[in-house]
């Protein structure tokens, strides 16, 4: 079955040639007729995925605990512009300030909420969940409108989302993919002309099958670099969560997920979310070549039970019916259980900061 988008994309294809999964990519998401993010609602209960701050208030709370922490750090300065790129549905925010209002009430006092959100459907969502802090909230099309000053910045979920480019290696070297059309007429992938060089590749492109996948995400560079340079003017730290992995490497992760289940990427254009995973250690190179110190590389288990989950679950536990302390039991397991397939261990987190601070719960780095 086509969708009105893939329609679309075999229209320009027919007509221009075959596109990169760049652009493929970025249709599908963002394309403004039909592209998954102007079309649906993507989060939560309804929509085809689950992010962790859906999962529980614990998650939120646990980013506002890293956040008083962070402050403290810096040495508690009285302005604060606190940061969310890509905020869903308010969620996260609504529980961070919760939190934040609760056991530091002098950086609640000193904040303003700066929310980086392109979706107008989106931006009526979070002013809903955030309705008791609305004084303070603020929103903007791109995280260059957000005033200068010391920064918190927390972006969940946002590198996943946005496009990267894939080469495959052929008998003459690595590829860019492109998709294309087969004589069927059904969108396919190919290999183009552009080529990668070597020097990227985590090891010696000898040794490497034909078929294998090389990602490299310039897109998600430009956006880390967009958001250290910050840091490095204006002072701050940034702590950023994803689905991802530590260490560059190979292998397809692009994914569409379409009702709570995998779908094959070029299955259903505009009816799935697409992502692939975010290689942090890229991350963390644009990080330190940009001169900002990098609290780097915790799973996100090791990360919320670092900050006090436990403890948190235990105290939101005490009283409730036994009903209602097996849910928080589980949403603990879901957002930091390790194991195969866990979020606690899928998903990985860094921080950075300018001027160097070591932040907990990572390990100092000397």
């Amino acid at each position: 079955m086509s969708t009105p988008l893939a329609d679309k994309i075999k229209t320009l294809i027919r007509a221009n040639g075959p596109i990169s999964v760049t652009d493929y990519f970025a249709l599908c998401l963002a394309d403004p007729e039909h592209g998954y993010y102007r079309t649906r609602e993507p989060f939560g209960r309804h929509g085809d995925f689950i992010t962790a701050p859906e999962i529980s208030q614990l998650f939120g709370e646990m980013v506002g605990v890293f956040m008083v922490h962070a402050w403290q750090r810096h040495g508690t300065p009285s302005a604060v512009r606190l940061v969310e790129i890509g905020p869903g549905r308010g969620t996260m925010m609504a529980d961070m300030l919760r939190v934040i209002k609760r056991i530091a009430l002098p950086l609640f006092e000193g904040l303003n909420v700066h929310l980086v959100e392109t979706s107008e459907r989106l931006r009526g969502v979070q002013r809903v969940t955030l309705e008791a802090f609305s004084t303070k909230i603020a929103w903007h099309d791109s995280f260059e409108d957000v005033p200068e000053g010391f920064t918190l910045i927390a972006a969940n979920e946002l590198f996943d989302a946005i496009p990267i480019r894939q080469f495959v290696r052929t008998p003459t070297g690595f590829r860019e993919r492109l998709v294309g059309i087969d004589a069927a007429g059904e969108l396919t992938f190919a290999a183009g002309v552009a080529t990668l060089d070597p020097a990227l590749l985590p090891s010696p492109a000898a040794s490497i099958p034909d078929g294998t996948i090389f990602e490299t995400a310039p897109a998600r560079q430009a956006v880390m670099q967009t958001l250290c340079d910050r840091l490095k003017a204006s002072g701050g730290t940034a702590v950023i969560i994803d689905y991802g992995h530590m260490v560059t490497g190979f292998g397809d992760t692009l994914q569409a997920v379409r009702n709570h289940d995998f779908d094959t990427p070029l299955a259903h254009p505009g009816e799935a979310d697409l992502t692939s995973h975010v290689d942090f250690e890229d991350l963390a190179k644009v990080a330190l070549s940009a001169g900002v110190h990098l609290n780097g590389g915790l799973r996100q288990g090791e990360f919320l039970y670092g900050l006090g989950l436990a403890e948190r679950a235990a105290a939101l536990s005490k009283d409730k019916e036994p009903a209602e302390q097996r849910l928080i039991a589980a949403a603990v397991d879901r957002l930091a259980g390790e194991g195969a397939g866990k979020m606690g261990e899928l998903f990985k987190v860094i921080a950075v900061s300018s001027p160097a601070l070591n932040l907990m719960p990572f390990r100092a780095v000397e």
